[in-house]
């Protein structure tokens, strides 16, 4: 009986133990809770934009080390992949918001991806910022998405100006029609055009292809026989790359001009030498590099990843950046609270410039041009928003 008694008060002991480790792992997972905010991340990670949404994800992880606090608090980024999908794009966002508890979300590239989800962070009410989603229907009737990058109406003006001053009077269009960056960008890019040239008929041909595609023979051979003095096809980096090499091919030698999504160096590695004396707008340049802020993420990009940062990393890096500033306005994680915050950001020094947004939410920043020239991405002029 006695060593009965023994073993029962030896398990009442070991039980008291583990029930009062159990207990303080449970206090010491709270506390640690309590002093971390979570902002969640969604990227195209994998799928057809997952090289922009890598570089990207440099730019915040980047953001993140250099300023890793907030309140006193540890910023813990709570990373999900969309799969460059927008069912999954929407499925994450929610994710992050029901089962993480973020109080912000950063993301995502691609438009497409962006508006899938916009409805989701509407309906939580936890804010969202654009990472380099320049589509307007990103924010457009939603007051809990921003954007850290200018919109496609400024981007196609860019553009068009460019080629009219190169002497172009008329161009082609060829357009990824099943992506709404393409679309969009398309748009603004021939309204803007033929207001320059006063003329309805400068752009003599509007061509469409599919995500994915890879044979654009049918495209270029009617394409080539219009002998535009330029064409205008923004879309996804690989299919313009292989567009491009293939026009090449059929011996055109027109020049071809795209927007940001090609500032890639996947764009360089498929259409190598073809894709020389490309232009394209983008937000960030080196060369351009005026705040302090610009000047501390370009050393550390090179320390951290021995190369030239792409403007994507740096759209990623000031989507952080709003996010911190706002959190440390709103003085904690309410959600309503870090969206008022946001929607007053005004000349917060960020990568690509002092960021204000205006009242749809969108980024006032201006744009660069860039040339392909011996396989890398280099300056060619500035425009800044007037």
């Amino acid at each position: 009986m006695k060593k009965l008694l023994s073993v029962l008060l030896a398990s009442a002991v070991m039980i008291g133990a583990m029930t009062g480790c159990g207990g303080d792992k449970k206090k010491d997972e709270k506390k640690a809770a309590g002093d971390t905010i979570k902002v969640g991340v969604f990227l195209p990670l994998t799928g057809d934009n997952a090289a922009g949404g890598e570089l990207e994800l440099r730019g915040i992880k980047l953001a993140n080390k250099l300023h890793p606090e907030v309140l006193g608090k540890k910023v813990q980024l709570v990373v999900a992949d969309n799969k460059s999908d927008k069912a999954e794009a929407a499925s994450v966002a929610a994710r992050l918001i029901e089962k993480d508890k973020v109080c912000t979300i950063l993301g995502t590239y691609g438009s497409s991806l962006a508006m899938a989800a916009g409805n989701i962070v509407k309906e939580a009410k936890v804010p969202a910022i654009g990472t380099s989603c320049t589509n307007p229907q990103v924010t457009a009737n939603n007051d809990y998405y921003f954007r850290a990058c200018f919109i496609d109406p400024f981007q196609g003006t860019v553009m068009a100006n460019y080629a009219f001053k190169q002497g172009a009077k008329k161009v082609a269009i060829v357009q990824e029609v099943s992506n709404d960056y393409s679309v969009g960008l398309a748009k603004f890019f021939v309204e803007a055009f033929q207001k320059l040239t006063n003329d309805k008929n400068s752009i003599i041909d509007v061509a469409n292809y599919q995500t994915g595609d890879k044979d654009f023979t049918a495209v270029l051979t009617n394409l080539k026989a219009k002998n535009p003095d330029a064409v205008f096809a923004p879309g996804n980096f690989t299919e313009s790359a292989l567009l491009i090499k293939q026009a090449r091919q059929l011996g055109m030698k027109v020049p071809f001009m795209g927007g940001d999504t090609w500032e890639t160096q996947e764009f360089i590695d498929v259409g190598g030498k073809d894709v020389e004396g490309c232009v394209l707008s983008t937000a960030f340049d080196r060369e351009k590099a005026s705040t302090e802020e610009a000047k501390k993420f370009l050393k550390a990009y090179t320390d951290e990843y021995k190369g030239e940062p792409s403007a994507l990393s740096a759209l990623g890096y000031d989507s952080y950046l709003i996010a911190i500033d706002a959190i440390k306005r709103a003085g904690g994680t309410d959600s309503k609270k870090i969206r008022d915050a946001i929607a007053t950001t005004k000349d917060l020094e960020a990568v690509t410039g002092k960021t204000t947004l205006d009242k749809n939410g969108d980024a006032i920043k201006a744009a660069v041009i860039k040339v392909v020239k011996d396989g890398k991405f280099k300056y060619l002029d500035f425009v800044d928003v007037k």
